[in-house]
């Protein structure tokens, strides 16, 4: 029994210091786009049963949250890319005790900032809304749903800190099962709350934040029933000082990148607001499309930080040139073949989420505008994710706040006040992506010829 408990324990653990590296990124990144673009999908069904169940004005208050939610939870979120970069590079050393504190610490992370955002969504929820200018139609609903999503905080933190840990040693199925069982958990409650009690936009809320302590619950028994170097003892829950912050130094620059960059979308969405509540629907339906083909680019750049910190931490500095080129390749074509499907079948695409005939003429405006160019991130957020793995957390968030949120608000106060309108609000993300393209893979190039001539790593964030 033992036997096959320790030969099922080695199959979830992949050895991403030794053999081929193709085939392992893909077992590595194509179960983590599964769980992220399953997730999405979940939240779809969300905005499709109140898009058609509750009317466009739902839609929008669900789907014009998106920046709202991001803006508070993306800051605690880059702190689980420390976790996973710095249990990386204990792998790579071998070092095992420090594996399981840096374990027990990240899981008390995760439950600490999950009731910080808990209290925060509360009293910040309406403040939000009206500084993004929410028609009043909808800012009501909107205040609503967003009070119910962050009562399930700490069941999201524990979800996404935990599944980090595993993800950490290769494993990335587990993780997509707890979300698999939780999704189909949220499905049925959105149908029986929504069209059978009518709640609307609160049972939305009520099915996510049940739904996600499903998900949160799985993980949590995974995670103590590890073997003993990942294994997670409830009793020893603690801060450890000097581990907490090598994990900081490391995910609070990824963080605060999400955390600026989700400000300058609630900048875009408070542009967008101005058209009114079809605009709000309509884009609110065609970035589905646009996270879709996202996760296929931060599966990939998961693929290369959690690869390149382990080798690194190894010093096979020719492996993570040989990871950056996989990872770089295998997100490019992927969310070409992604984009392309969604521009080819637009139309009926988005009449999953609304039949609105003015919420589907703004849909399809965004999906040609955007989506059509959804490839580009791969050049920034692979080399970056790479350049975390070195220890280098700084400067990508630095390059990418600049490309991707300076440069947009910056559009938003000049662009688009020459030219007011919806296309050319939609332009800035085609201009900003190849910006922050040129700047990190300049960085990047860089920073890996300085790196790999020079002597072995150090677990210290270099620019910490």
């Amino acid at each position: 029994m033992r036997l096959a408990q320790k030969t099922e324990r080695k199959q979830r653990q992949v050895d991403m210091l030794h053999g081929s590296l193709l085939d392992k990124i893909l077992l590595f990144a194509l179960p983590l786009a599964a769980s992220s673009i399953l997730q999405q999908l979940f939240n779809s069904a969300d905005m499709a049963v109140v898009g058609h169940f509750a009317g466009h004005q739902a839609l929008a208050a669900v789907g014009g949250n998106t920046a709202a939610i991001n803006l508070l939870t993306n800051l605690f979120i880059g702190l689980s890319v420390g976790a996973n970069v710095v249990i990386g590079h204990f792998i790579g050393l071998g070092r095992k005790k420090e594996i399981r504190d840096v374990v027990h610490t990240v899981i008390s992370v995760a439950l600490i900032s999950g009731g910080i955002l808990l209290v925060l969504g509360q009293f910040l929820a309406k403040p939000i809304l009206l500084v993004t200018d929410a028609p009043l139609d909808v800012l009501d609903l909107a205040t609503v749903y967003l009070r119910i999503y962050f009562l399930g905080m700490p069941f999201f933190m524990l979800y996404n800190f935990g599944s980090a840990i595993l993800r950490s040693k290769g494993d990335t199925k587990r993780p997509l099962y707890a979300l698999l069982l939780a999704g189909v958990i949220n499905v049925g409650l959105n149908l029986l709350l929504v069209i059978v009690f009518r709640l609307g936009v609160a049972g939305v809320g009520i099915a996510t934040v049940l739904s996600n302590s499903v998900s949160a619950g799985l993980i949590l028994y995974f995670l103590c029933h590890e073997e003993e170097t990942f294994r997670l003892d409830l009793h020893q829950l603690s801060l450890n000082k000097d581990h907490f912050r090598r994990v900081f130094l490391i995910g609070a620059p990824a963080g605060l990148q999400g955390m600026v960059f989700s400000l300058s979308n609630v900048f875009i969405q408070t542009a967008i607001n101005s058209f009114g509540s079809d605009a709000m629907a309509g884009s609110a339906a065609a970035v589905n499309f646009e996270f879709f083909t996202y996760f296929v680019v931060s599966a990939f750049s998961q693929a290369a930080v959690t690869f390149t910190s382990q080798n690194f931490g190894a010093g096979d500095y020719q492996r993570c040139r040989r990871i950056f080129r996989i990872c770089t390749i295998g997100a490019l074509i992927g969310t070409l073949c992604m984009s392309m499907t969604f521009v080819l079948f637009r139309a009926p695409l988005i009449r999953i989420y609304t039949p609105d005939p003015g919420a589907v003429e703004y849909a399809l405006v965004r999906v040609l505008r955007v989506e059509i160019f959804a490839c580009l991130p791969s050049l920034y957020e692979v080399p970056g994710s790479a350049l975390r793995g070195m220890n280098h957390s700084l400067l990508p968030a630095v390059l990418t706040v600049f490309g991707s949120c300076v440069l947009r608000v910056a559009w938003l106060f000049t662009v688009f006040q020459w030219s007011s309108s919806f296309e050319m609000l939609l332009n800035v993300y085609p201009v900003t992506w190849v910006t922050t393209a040129v700047l990190v893979l300049f960085s990047y190039f860089f920073i890996r010829r300085r790196e790999f001539q020079g002597p072995g790593p150090k677990l210290e964030s270099k620019e910490g």
